[in-house]
């Protein structure tokens, strides 16, 4: 059996996920929201034992900055040696962009 990294998460994923409850909170469907954060983090906790299971983001082409689709969003991270940071859960039509 592979290693396990650990896994964290960045102030902005975890002001994404609360966005998303907050949003199908506001349109009175609560419970989709929990679904689709249980199967976010479902997606998330996949990646302590397969860290490079996720594609390479096609805005950046940086082998450690991967992304996991989950329709509709887009689960970015960092991998570095035996470490995962999630970074952003964001739409899937949205477009990363590097600040600065």
């Amino acid at each position: 059996m592979p290693d396990s990294v650990r896994v964290s998460f960045a102030a902005s994923a975890v002001a994404d996920l609360e966005e998303l409850l907050t949003y199908y909170e506001e349109q009175q469907i609560p419970a989709v929201g929990a679904r689709l954060l249980g199967e976010i983090v479902g997606r998330i906790a996949d990646l302590e034992i397969h860290p490079d299971l996720g594609r390479v983001v096609p805005e950046f082409g940086r082998e450690n900055l991967r992304e996991l689709i989950h329709p509709p969003f887009r689960i970015v991270y960092r991998h570095e040696r035996s470490r995962v940071k999630i970074v952003r859960v964001w739409r899937s039509e949205r477009l990363l962009r590097l600040p600065g």
